[in-house]
């Protein structure tokens, strides 16, 4: 597998499948793991995370579930790449920001990243589409066997796996749900959401997780802290708080049908107008129209367009993806225009 296959490639999380796919687009979640006795990333030395790279690669290549995987340098990749991946949900930013002795492990259906000296040593992901935490804890559970038998895991018998960041101690479990809700947006409902989420001390981000704002209306909530909680605890938290959040999103839709179907009938008609004509578009503006394309599917309102393709146009109007797309770098204008053509082409197929 070659980075450019991932570029006409479906991750499993985009697929718009999965029990409340409607509302969730996708349930990830993430365990951070270190290895005993050598120093976190933040404080390790060239050796330390050369170590790290060579105890990771050992794992993988001793196991014959990543025998389809990629194992990438992170500073053998160029800005390009490196934005590519981190647009797939792939990686993060700080991780591309300190390339030197960093590595990232990617599956060949986008279920499993592995981020290796990011914050931990190990930042193992794990991503479905739809709302099913359950089955995402089954496969990085067994994972995290797989590793736990090849590598000697920090670990302390009061305080649990050791990690560099003190809330993930414990467990070291993130648990996270992204959530479409254009209908509490639209019935200035969302703050009330929000307010409620922090109070149970759980977190929302945007589209691209940690320091991003939400766009789209999308959301993403999260577990803040680890410690003292059992996987089954922060699991069972997150599914009963989402499953709240998805019927209040259901009620603000059915209000808005009821109360002003020919107002959001005209709204989702006129997004899908311009994303299927227009030549020169903006990333924040398609995102936008994207969002009530993909409420206008939910809605019945759009019968001719999946909610899988309207999924993929949100990642692939990206501009690293744009410019994966063209072969070649794209000032913000020419990525405007190609960013247009890409939807026409989409929605016209």
């Amino acid at each position: 597998m070659k980075i450019d296959d991932l570029i006409t490639h479906t991750g499993e999380w985009l697929k718009g499948a999965g029990p409340q796919s409607h509302i969730v687009m996708s349930s990830r979640i993430r365990l951070a793991r270190n290895v005993e006795k050598i120093p976190f990333p933040a404080r390790a030395n060239k050796k330390d995370l050369a170590e790290i790279v060579r105890i990771a690669k050992a794992a993988f290549d001793s196991s014959e579930y990543f025998k389809n995987a990629m194992l990438l340098k992170i500073n053998e990749l160029d800005a390009l790449d490196q934005q590519f991946f981190i647009e797939r949900h792939l990686m993060s930013h700080d991780h591309a920001a300190t390339s030197e002795g960093r590595a990232i492990l990617i599956s060949k259906e986008e279920i499993l990243s592995i981020m290796i000296n990011e914050e931990d040593h190990l930042r193992i992901q794990v991503m479905q589409s739809g709302f099913d935490l359950r089955e995402t804890w089954k496969i990085i559970n067994m994972i995290d066997d797989i590793l736990s038998a090849k590598i000697p895991y920090a670990y302390d018998a009061n305080w649990g796996y050791l990690t560099a960041c003190p809330t993930n101690t414990g467990t070291g479990i993130r648990g996270s749900v992204m959530l479409h809700l254009p209908a509490l947006v639209m019935t200035k409902q969302i703050n009330k959401v929000l307010e409620a989420i922090a109070k149970l001390s759980f977190t929302s981000r945007g589209f691209y997780g940690e320091g991003t704002q939400a766009t789209g209306n999308f959301f993403q909530i999260s577990n803040q802290v680890s410690l003292g909680h059992s996987e089954e605890d922060i699991l069972q938290n997150i599914n009963g708080l989402v499953r709240q959040i998805v019927e209040q999103e259901e009620q603000a839709r059915q209000a808005l049908l009821v109360q002003n179907r020919s107002v959001l009938e005209d709204k989702i008609s006129r997004s899908y107008g311009i994303l299927k004509s227009a030549h020169i578009i903006s990333s924040q503006e398609t995102v936008d129209l994207l969002s009530m394309v993909r409420l206008g599917i939910d809605v019945g309102v759009i019968k001719h367009v999946s909610k899988q393709t309207v999924n993929e146009l949100f990642i692939m109007i990206q501009p690293a993806h744009l410019q994966k797309i063209e072969g070649k770098k794209l000032d913000p204008l020419e990525r405007d225009v190609k960013r247009a053509s890409v939807i026409r082409e989409k929605l016209k197929a």
